[in-house]
């Protein structure tokens, strides 16, 4: 069993200077903490799996394959592997948990 405490993997990842860390990899599943200062750019681009991010703090607008939605704290976003996605109109620090899911095997 792993336990992780929010405050200890947010101040992990502002050490390491990077807006995404990784603090999970369990080869099914992988998880990790994404920040975007207010103000910034989400230049990040598809990825090879499916994905939810949860919105913990902040503000913004996501845009998925072209539509675009608000999101604030609680909000759960759904993107699949391979589609176009950022995070735009970021008002407040945004913090967000990401769920990585690997391709399901047949």
């Amino acid at each position: 069993m792993n336990i992780f405490e929010y405050d200890d993997i947010a101040q992990s990842r502002a050490q390491s200077g990077d807006a995404y860390l990784q603090f999970l990899n369990e080869g099914s599943l992988s998880l990790g903490l994404y920040v975007l200062p207010a103000g910034s750019t989400d230049d990040q681009t598809p990825h090879a799996e499916d994905e939810v991010y949860y919105v913990v703090s902040g503000r913004a607008v996501v845009d998925v394959a072209g539509e675009r939605r608000p999101v604030r704290p609680g909000s759960m976003i759904f993107v699949a592997k391979n589609v176009d996605h950022r995070f735009l109109d970021i008002e407040d620090d945004l913090s967000l948990l990401v769920f990585f899911a690997p391709e399901h095997q047949r």
